[in-house]
């Protein structure tokens, strides 16, 4: 099965592109940017997917500056590719960033567990329950957008009780062709299963005051998408560069 109809069957979209309301009490840039990013992540522009600055100008109802300048931002997230005077496109998913991003993410959230397994509180383990037990009614209901915005949110409690909010800034900035390649991997038969299974282990050895086991078993969690690369480039090549 194709991915896009793998997309569309988990989370159905309408055919049409209705005018975008933004927020008029916020800038315009930023938020088009936070939409087309989650866009993007989501694989609802695929890689390699044009972009017209006066379609996107008329579908959030801006000028061309907003947009001018969320792709900029796209630009240096190596989420689009901008030929001048030319077009802007998606960007292929580059291996080699998502590897970078894995090594980047791992290194913090090893730290993080392991400290927050020595110093944990009640309140912030009944947090994480909560958060797995609505993951797993996204999985019930197979809704893997909502999901993997689940997921994030789940290790971005991480950061918080470590007062180290802005690190899952620069971490997430640095997130997007991993991101589109977990995306791509989800739907497959029992990751979704295998993900709540992780964050059960690493919550249950924090709460149990394990630093070793959490990070035995984050370990595990955040290198499965990298051990199915050559799986996934096998299905979608032409997403796909090293």
């Amino acid at each position: 099965m194709h991915l896009m109809t793998i997309l569309q069957t988990s989370t159905p979209r309408p055919a049409s592109r209705p005018t975008e309301r933004l927020d008029r009490d916020r800038q315009a840039a930023p938020q088009v940017f936070e939409r087309l990013r989650d866009t993007i992540i989501s694989l609802r522009l695929p890689p390699g997917t044009p972009l017209s600055r006066a379609a996107l100008a008329e579908q959030f109802g801006v000028s061309s500056t907003p947009i001018r300048d969320a792709l900029m931002r796209l630009d240096e997230e190596s989420l689009v590719e901008v030929f001048p005077q030319h077009a802007t496109v998606v960007s292929r998913i580059d291996v080699n960033l998502a590897k970078q991003a894995h090594f980047l993410r791992l290194a913090v959230e090893l730290e993080i567990v392991r400290n927050l397994s020595l110093d944990r509180t009640d309140v912030f383990i009944e947090e994480l329950h909560r958060s797995i037990g609505l993951q797993q009614q996204l999985v019930k209901a197979g809704d893997f957008e909502t999901f993997m915005n689940a997921d994030n949110d789940f290790h971005m409690q991480f950061y918080a009780a470590a007062e180290r909010q802005g690190i899952w800034a620069l971490v997430r900035s640095r997130s997007g062709h991993i991101d589109r390649l977990r995306r791509i991997n989800l739907p497959s038969p029992g990751k979704a299963q295998d993900i709540l299974k992780h964050h059960r282990l690493i919550v249950k050895a924090i709460e149990n005051r394990d630093p070793d086991e959490a990070q035995h078993h984050l370990r595990v969690h955040l290198s499965g998408t990298l051990k199915d690369v050559d799986k996934i480039r096998a299905r979608y090549p032409e997403y796909l560069s090293d």
